[in-house]
């Protein structure tokens, strides 16, 4: 498998590379980017996801892929489209778009343009029928991130996410939005 995924008019949508490692654990580990998750990862946690992360990308062409900016090279944070299983909630398979970036590059709209890329690549060259994304609901941004990419919000799929610790009764409630492949066109 090539490392580079899609490109698009800013940026290189690729596996991760042992160089963005450092990158990947500060993601995973600001308070402000890990706001609505219910906890941080410490490095260890965060070079355990970095592996998983990048040997999904190789082994199955999904997964949540770096983001580069093609005019400095810099690798800004990750979006991507992988199979994902929060049963009974998310049935198994069901294919999930995410995103996280490094807050000095939020305000760019450097999401929007990988996840619109991404659903066509999901739709067009891996067949998928369907898309959903799903948060906490106080997480306004990535909400809004949904409805630019047109995702509509599924009330009757909200859920509450079943790896969410007893210790975070706040991340508990997630709301789902979702796309087909005949609503995006």
């Amino acid at each position: 498998m090539t490392e580079t995924i899609l490109t698009t008019e800013r940026l290189i949508i690729r596996n991760w590379r042992e160089q963005d490692r450092d990158l990947f654990h500060e993601i995973n580990s600001d308070p402000d980017v890990m706001e609505f998750f219910p906890k941080r990862r410490n490095r260890a946690e965060s070079d355990e996801f970095f592996d998983y992360a990048q040997r999904t990308i190789a082994e199955t062409g999904l997964g949540f892929y770096a983001l580069e900016l093609t005019a400095t090279g810099e690798t800004l944070g990750f979006c991507g489209i992988v199979r994902t299983s929060h049963e009974p909630a998310i049935p198994n398979g069901t294919v999930e778009i995410g995103w996280r970036l490094a807050k000095r590059h939020w305000g760019f709209g450097y999401v929007s343009e990988a996840a619109t890329a991404l659903l066509k690549h999901g739709f067009e060259d891996h067949g998928l029928t369907e898309i959903v994304a799903f948060t906490v609901p106080q997480n306004r941004r990535s909400r809004a991130v949904m409805q630019r990419i047109g995702m509509t919000h599924r009330p009757e799929r909200d859920f509450d996410h079943p790896k969410v610790p007893d210790t975070a009764p706040q991340f508990v409630r997630h709301v789902l939005y979702a796309i087909s492949a005949p609503e995006r066109g």
